[in-house]
C-alpha cells in the first residue's frame, strides 16, 4: 500500500528568508525564499491555519532554532507553528496527544544520532508512521532531520576519509521510506564518496544526496522531484559489477565498477520502483532562449 502522506526531506541551510546582509546573503535568495523549500511544505498543507510543529530534538540550540522556524513560516502566512522541545526518551509520551492534533512535522538538523536513539521504538514514532501511511500528512526534515528519514541512516563518515573501509557509520533510522539511503549538505561538504561507500555496502538501497537549500518531495512512498536551487545527486547501486568492500581491511579504499549516477535540478523526477529519471517540471532552456 502507497502511503498518503508527504515526505520532504531537506539538504540542509534552506533560505529561511532572513534578512539581507551585504557579502553574506545573496539578493535572489531571498527571492527563492517565496517560491522555495518551505512554501513547498506550506502549499501542501489543507489551509493558512493548519499546525505546524517543528522538533528540534536533533539540535543542540533548540529554542533559537524553533523561533527561526516559527519566523520564517509565519513570513509565508502560517502562524500556527509549534515547537516539540524534545530533549530524552522520557519527554516523548507527553507530546503524543499533540501529534495527534497537527497536520505537519519539521524536524530540524543537528546530531541524527539522537533522532534514532531518542524516537526509536516510542509509541510517538509508530504515531507518526502512521499518519503518513494513512493520512495526507507532511512529514519535513533538514540536513539530520532528513538524514534520519529513511531505515539505513548514515550517522558519521568525515568526507576527507570516506573512500576508506569503515569510515562511513551506518545505523537504523526511523523508517519512513524503505530502500534509500539520504545524506545532506552533499555539494558543499564534498560527500559524494560517503554516500557511495554507503550504497557500496547496500547495494540495494538507492542514495539521494541532497545540496544546501534543496530537497526533494516524496509522493507515494517511491517517486521524488526535486525542489530548491541547488542539485539532488542520485546514487545507484543496482548494476554494480565488481565491489572490494567485504574482502579488504578497515581502513583500505574501496573500489566500484558501475555504479549509476543522476543529476536532479528543481522539477525533475526519479522514481525509485522504475528507477526512471524524468525531465518533470523542470524549465528547459533552448539555443534561442539563452540569446534573448
Amino acid at each position: 500500500m502507497q502511503p498518503q502522506g508527504i515526505l520532504i526531506p531537506i539538504g540542509g541551510a534552506e533560505d529561511k528568508g532572513t534578512d539581507l546582509e551585504a557579502g553574506i546573503i545573496e539578493r535572489n535568495r531571498l527571492v527563492f525564499f517565496e517560491l522555495g523549500i518551505l512554501k513547498s511544505i506550506t502549499d501542501f498543507l489543507p489551509s493558512p491555519d493548519s499546525k505546524i510543529e517543528v522538533i528540534t530534538t536533533a539540535s543542540s540550540i533548540p529554542d533559537e532554532v524553533a523561533e527561526n522556524y516559527i519566523s520564517a513560516f509565519s513570513k509565508l502566512g502560517c502562524t500556527n507553528v509549534g515547537h516539540m522541545r524534545i530533549r530524552n526518551r522520557e519527554d516523548v509520551a507527553t507530546f503524543e496527544e499533540r501529534l495527534l492534533h497537527c497536520d505537519a512535522l519539521m524536524f530540524s538538523g543537528g546530531n541524527q544520532l539522537r533522532l534514532s536513539s531518542i524516537f526509536g521504538g516510542t509509541p510517538f514514532l509508530n504515531i507518526v508512521k502512521r499518519r503518513y501511511a494513512e493520512e495526507h500528512f507532511v512529514v519535513a526534515g533538514t540536513s539530520a532531520g532528513a538524514m534520519a528519514m529513511s531505515n539505513n541512516m548514515i550517522y558519521e563518515g568525515n568526507a576527507g576519509r570516506a573512500h576508506l573501509k569503515g569510515e562511513v557509520r551506518m545505523t537504523s533510522g526511523l523508517g519512513f521510506i524503505d530502500g534509500v539511503i539520504i545524506d545532506s549538505h552533499f555539494d558543499k561538504r564534498g560527500r559524494f564518496s560517503r554516500l557511495a561507500q554507503a550504497v557500496a555496502a547496500n547495494p540495494g538501497a538507492i542514495g539521494i544526496g541532497l545540496g544546501e537549500d534543496t530537497g526533494v518531495i516524496v509522493r507515494n512512498g517511491d517517486e521524488i522531484e526535486a525542489i530548491g536551487s541547488g542539485a539532488v545527486t542520485i546514487i545507484d547501486g543496482r548494476k554494480i559489477l565488481y565491489n572490494n568492500i567485504a574482502d579488504i581491511e578497515f581502513g583500505t579504499p574501496i573500489s566500484v565498477e558501475n555504479i549509476i549516477v543522476h543529476i536532479l535540478s528543481k522539477g525533475n523526477t526519479y522514481n525509485f520502483t522504475t528507477h526512471t529519471f524524468s525531465e518533470g517540471n523542470a524549465l528547459v532552456v533552448t539555443d534561442s532562449d539563452s540569446r534573448e
